[in-house]
């Protein structure tokens, strides 16, 4: 079963996104280009296989990486189409790509750890991308069963236990509380023996795309998401009706949980990280 690598803090899963916006920016220049470049990145990082994830020591560097890649290729298509209608001197064109890329490597450099970049040295920095595009939202029939499986026992528990909404914000309030305490052993009685947790990226993040089952497994998961951060805050808010968690990053929504609570526990968890889905909660926390 491929997992996609591991969980991630929402800090670094943020900073990761917005370093590779600026590195394409300082490559393309203003516009969509930079958005659909870190898009298409991630899509490629969502193809590898488990052994060619296995092998990449460090993801960032990798996915840093693979956007100068897709910039240069761009860059060199916009110099071919130019070439078409303006007589310039290919020389000149490409002395001033050049000194273009020379700019944001040295930029992309200072920004990495001493770790990146060695590995971003060593591993010929801004190289060509890989062809294979896989479909991420596709699942294997298996897996789809799996999901409906867990689907029909939250069903089941929740028919069992029907929850008012006072439990409800009582239990989120409580799941709140262990997160920000990072106390896993209040955060695991807090969840049923077979809780299972989604993580929604859209591929346009690094975050799991299995769901992770179990108590012990999704206490780990959620406290290494939401580990503790200087500019990352964790509150209550309305989610889908119910009261839900929103995490902050520098004020930004970076994420939003949803609890499916049965009785005093919780039965699923649904964690929506994909930039897309956020942008319009951060459009309403800038209204306000």
């Amino acid at each position: 079963m491929k997992s996609v690598g591991q969980v991630v803090p929402i800090a670094e899963l943020t900073e990761e996104r917005q370093h590779l916006l600026e590195v394409a920016y300082w490559m393309l220049g203003n516009g969509p280009g930079p958005e659909h470049v870190v898009d298409e990145a991630y899509r490629l990082w969502y193809g590898l296989s488990d052994h060619e994830l296995a092998r990449i020591v460090q993801p960032r560097a990798w996915l840093v990486k693979t956007v100068g890649g897709i910039c240069v290729a761009r860059l060199a298509q916009q110099d071919r189409e130019h070439s078409r209608t303006v007589a310039e001197p290919a020389s000149e064109r490409y002395e001033m790509l050049s000194q273009e890329i020379h700019q944001v490597m040295l930029n992309t450099l200072e920004s990495l750890s001493p770790t990146e970049q060695a590995a971003l040295v060593l591993n010929d920095a801004f190289g060509t991308t890989r062809s294979t595009v896989a479909d991420i939202g596709s699942q294997p029939q298996p897996e789809c069963g799996q999901l409906t499986d867990h689907a029909h026992r939250s069903l089941q528990h929740r028919r069992a236990r029907p929850t008012t909404p006072q439990q409800h914000d009582a239990v989120t309030g409580a799941v709140h509380d262990a997160c920000v305490a990072e106390e896993a052993g209040l955060l695991a009685s807090l969840l049923v023996p077979d809780v299972t947790v989604y993580f929604d990226g859209g591929g346009k993040i690094r975050a799991l795309v299995r769901p992770v089952h179990g108590r012990q497994q999704v206490t780990r998961s959620l406290l290494t998401l939401l580990a503790r951060h200087p500019r990352t805050t964790l509150d209550t808010h309305p989610v889908n009706g119910r009261t839900g968690l929103v995490v902050r990053y520098d004020r930004q929504v970076a994420g939003v949980i949803s609890l499916d609570v049965a009785g005093s526990q919780v039965v699923q968890i649904w964690v929506t990280l994909n930039p897309d889905k956020l942008r319009s909660w951060n459009r309403s926390s800038a209204a306000r």
